[in-house]
């Protein structure tokens, strides 16, 4: 794959989008097909596609995440590859008790996909490397980010210089760029830590996602294509650490005590990852010439599978402020751009972060009380058809203000 790596030793651009993960490549191509000139800085480089090394690694789409990789053109690259949801399963441990969602109370539409992560990248890089307006930056850090009431620049390893009216940081939860703006973030860990891997089962998903709650907490089964699931395992920091230091076999046992059996013989394929989980949000998501994206602004539990969603999101709200003010003249990285910007994701996000975190706090227990809540709740939602419906549009990423590139529109 041909990728556009600047020689130069100094660049102007519109916007500098410094990190290139699945957001920060979705927002240079937003900007870049809109005709913005856009450097993106990422210190490592792009991993081969066709390589023989295993990742399956995955992430969950909702509809509203579809809608802009459609608007994008790049959802027809990933489709293929793509595993539809066509049904969501949600069970509280002992309890016969369970929430159901079905793609055919919304219409014949799926609920999202699950796609592995380097089918989301392969297919971003492909289309930016048909973008003449982006240039790609692999292999290079922020050495130095200077920001004044005027413009933006970025001196990276290598000595190139970037210069720039906004700065974009989409470089993950740990992101050194918020660090060096020194703002604020508000974080706490779960102490618990997420076991992913994928499996090969005998018996065909049909789509169905499962959501188990356990007291450690949420084991959740996600349909891949070629009939495999991806598996999300929530543990004790302790036990996970044990878990992970079993053989092969006493590994796949653990595994199908909390799996079952109800897809037939299962077999681990691939690497095993582990995550140690935690809730974080920035204290604000803009500065002078700087806006947070995705993990840089907030990292949520992954029980609702919703982190990329509204980093997408982000991007999605973001881009159409920055490019509706480019298209005017103006400054696109004025203050009033910013908190158009901030006003319109935070709320959404803070609200996600909090849903989350409660579930997780509810769940991720044995406490005979809470089980008698948590059981009735999940009947009281699986019964009340209209409030159903609402959490269901609300986790596909459909309810709400949305931007341009939700509704299906180009930018």
């Amino acid at each position: 794959m041909a990728l556009k790596i600047e020689a130069t030793k100094h660049i102007n651009v519109d916007v500098v989008v410094i990190g290139g993960g699945m957001v920060g490549l979705t927002l240079a191509l937003s900007l870049g097909s809109a005709g913005l000139s856009i450097a993106l800085i990422e210190p490592s480089k792009p991993s081969r596609p066709t390589n023989k090394m295993y990742d399956g690694r995955t992430t969950a789409i909702s509809a509203g995440s579809q809608k802009i990789l459609g608007s994008l053109d790049v959802w027809g690259g990933i489709k293929p590859n793509a595993q539809a949801i066509s049904e969501i399963r949600v069970s509280d441990a002992r309890s016969p008790v369970f929430l159901h969602y079905h793609h055919a109370d919304l219409g014949e539409k799926p609920l999202g996909h699950i796609v592995e992560n380097k089918e989301i990248k392969a297919a971003l890089l492909a289309k930016l490397a048909s973008c003449n307006s982006v240039v790609l930056l692999f292999g290079k850090y922020v050495k130095t980010l200077f920001r004044d009431e005027n413009q933006v620049i970025a001196m990276t390893s290598g000595g190139i210089q970037i210069c720039a009216t906004l700065a974009i940081a989409t470089d993950g939860r740990n992101s050194p760029t918020r660090e060096e703006a020194k703002i604020a973030k508000w974080e706490r860990s779960y102490k618990q830590t997420a076991i992913v891997c994928t499996v090969r089962h005998e018996k065909d998903h049909r789509g169905i996602a499962q959501e188990h709650f356990l007291p450690s907490g949420p084991f959740a089964i996600l349909p891949m294509t070629e009939n495999r699931s991806s598996i999300v395992w929530t543990e004790h920091c302790d036990l996970a650490q044990h878990i992970m230091s079993l053989g092969d076999s006493d590994f796949l046992k653990e595994l199908e005590l909390r799996f079952g059996d109800y897809l037939g013989c299962l077999e681990v394929i691939g690497p095993k990852f582990l995550y140690p989980l935690g809730v974080l949000h920035a204290a604000t998501y803009v500065a002078p010439r700087l806006a947070l994206a995705g993990d840089a602004a907030h990292a949520i539990h992954p029980i609702a599978g919703q982190g990329f969603n509204i980093g997408l999101l982000d991007v999605a709200a973001l881009a159409e402020l920055v490019v509706h003010s480019w298209r005017l003249g103006l400054d696109v990285g004025s203050v009033l751009v910013l908190e158009k910007y901030e006003k319109w994701r935070r709320f959404d996000n803070t609200l996600m972060l909090a849903t989350t975190d409660v579930l997780n706090r509810l769940f991720s227990n044995d406490h005979r009380t809470l089980r008698v809540l948590r059981d009735t709740g999940l009947f009281a939602v699986n019964k009340i058809i209209p409030l159903k419906k609402m959490l269901m549009l609300h986790a596909m990423g459909m309810l709400g203000r949305l931007p341009k590139l939700v509704r299906g529109e180009v930018l």
